[in-house]
């Protein structure tokens, strides 16, 4: 068996680098194609095993490596002529041991990290807030945990790096300071990243807006799709996707935070009777509460504030109500439908603009 592994050793190595490769590009496509299935039962089930089996996949696969690699490294030939068998063993158990084992404890420590910082971040988050629904919350421990993942992945990254270089002779003083002095050169000139930088800690710190969002940031309005320190990704009604920088934020305005308010002005004719057009419309939106399919999207029933302009053409009836984040959108397009609806069964008229034109008569001739 152990000869058959040195001979192949070089395929072995190349095949399970492959899969791991390949494990780790599209576990999170499948659990995205997971997410959609249905029932709900068999998308929790899914959910729990295939994680479970990726996990089994990268670890046979990081073990095959590591035995491959060994093979290869203890064999008389895939060496050459260029260096011994003997100088190779024992720089392989000089160095070559401790490289691997600092290799295989970085990736244990990035599998461990992947597994636990995510329920961390939702148990912290699953705490109630006031003021902030579970969709908030869920939206708010997404987002976290997608930055602390990106930050846990740099640092092991970095720590292996150097680790690795040490253990190769490497001197990191040099290495260090070199970066110090490119730093200071380029600081300058990254005066913009490191703005962004601390403006992306202030939006996650204060939880200005989380991914799943709809925000208004710099002048771009659309759904937040990728928040991380250094800039946020909107995607806007048009499909367009925006990057904006953080540093580029002054005001930045949440659609969807805690709740959403219906906010309708609605023109009646001058000549309306306004108290039976007022019934009317808080008729409809009683009605439209009472229904199991908008009344759960509702918090407060909608209803008449007030009169709310006399206008050019007609007067505007201001209409309001609180709802679920993101959905006042479809509940004021659904109002809209049934007051029309309404109003044309009632005979009220909405007015649109008129214009008296006078060939040289004075008004009222």
């Amino acid at each position: 068996m152990w000869e058959w592994i040195s001979d192949n050793g070089i395929w072995i190595l190349i095949i399970a680098g492959v899969v791991l490769f390949l494990v780790l590009i599209y576990t999170d496509k499948v659990r995205a194609v997971i997410a959609k299935l249905e029932p709900d039962r068999l998308q929790k089930k899914a959910l729990t095993g295939v994680p479970v089996i990726f996990w089994t996949i990268e670890a046979i696969a990081l073990a095959v490596m590591i035995l491959s690699f060994v093979a290869i490294t203890l064999s008389d030939e895939g060496v050459g002529a260029v260096i011994s068998a003997e100088d190779v063993q024992r720089w392989f158990l000089e160095h070559g041991l401790a490289i691997i084992v600092i290799l295989v404890v970085g990736s244990v420590i990035w599998i461990v990290l992947k597994q636990t910082v995510p329920p961390l971040v939702r148990r912290f988050m699953s705490r109630p807030i006031r003021g902030e629904s579970r969709e908030g919350l869920k939206r708010r421990a997404d987002t976290l945990e997608a930055v602390f993942l990106g930050l846990c992945r740099i640092i092991v990254i970095l720590i292996v790096l150097f680790l690795v270089l040490s253990e190769m002779d490497v001197e990191i003083g040099p290495i260090l300071a070199g970066f110090g002095i490119v730093g200071i050169a380029v600081g300058f000139g990254a005066q913009f990243l490191v703005k962004d930088l601390i403006a992306g800690i202030f939006v996650l710190m204060e939880n200005q807006y989380r991914v799943g969002d709809v925000a208004r940031v710099a002048d771009v309005t659309g759904l937040v799709e990728e928040i991380n320190l250094r800039k946020t990704v909107l995607r806007d009604l048009d499909g367009i996707v925006h990057h904006v920088p953080n540093g580029e934020i002054r005001v930045a305005s949440n659609y969807s935070r805690h709740f959403a308010r219906v906010n309708l002005d609605i023109s009646v004719a001058y000549g309306t009777d306004l108290d039976f057009a007022i019934s009317v419309i808080n008729r409809v939106c009683k009605e439209m509460s009472e229904e199991e399919e908008w009344g759960k999207l509702l918090r407060t029933v909608p209803r008449v504030l007030r009169v709310n302009k006399l206008g050019d053409s007609g007067i505007d009836i201001k209409v309001v109500g609180e709802v679920k984040p993101l959905e006042q959108w479809s509940v004021m397009g659904q109002l809209r439908l049934r007051i029309k609806k309404a109003f044309d069964a009632e005979g009220i008229e909405i007015p649109w603009p008129h214009t008296k034109v006078y060939f040289g008569n004075k008004p009222g001739d």
